[in-house]
């Protein structure tokens, strides 16, 4: 298992992270739609996971509505998966939500992201939905789990 360090990072970051989410996932996306997506958005967290001093993954999300918490993004370098460090993003941004009193914690994925299915599962999400994602012209399965003790 990697010994990532998870740190909760500011704006000035999110070059680092959009870099990273280049690295990850198609098509990329610019640094302006990410700043767009955030527009409006209360409690956005974003999160950055190191394995010694290198940025391998990250975590970005947002208040949903006022109980939830929105795992927008997160995604890890494809040397550093099946290391534990997503697990470890996830881990930490429950605690964070826990801290800042959401009830609930929502991931949206695609069928296509088997890693990211297993590990929802495995983490103790439940799906409670699916919806019509109009960019990709797919379906997002929706998964919440309770940050209840």
């Amino acid at each position: 298992m990697a010994d990532a360090v998870i740190d909760v990072v500011e704006m000035e970051e999110l070059p680092l992270i959009v870099d990273l989410y280049d690295q990850i996932f198609r098509p990329s996306r610019d640094l302006a739609g990410f700043r767009r997506r955030y527009l409006g958005r209360y409690n956005i967290l974003q999160m950055v996971a190191r394995v010694k001093d290198r940025p391998v993954g990250f975590f970005l999300g947002f208040e949903l509505k006022p109980t939830t918490f929105f795992a927008w993004f997160y995604g890890v370098l494809p040397d550093f998966r099946r290391q534990g460090v997503a697990s470890q993003l996830m881990d930490a941004a429950h605690d964070w939500a826990r801290q800042h009193e959401y009830e609930t914690i929502r991931v949206e994925c695609h069928n296509a992201h088997r890693p990211l299915l297993h590990l929802s599962i495995a983490l103790g999400y439940d799906i409670v939905g699916i919806r019509y994602d109009h960019e990709r012209g797919d379906n997002l399965i929706i998964f919440e789990k309770s940050l209840g003790d």
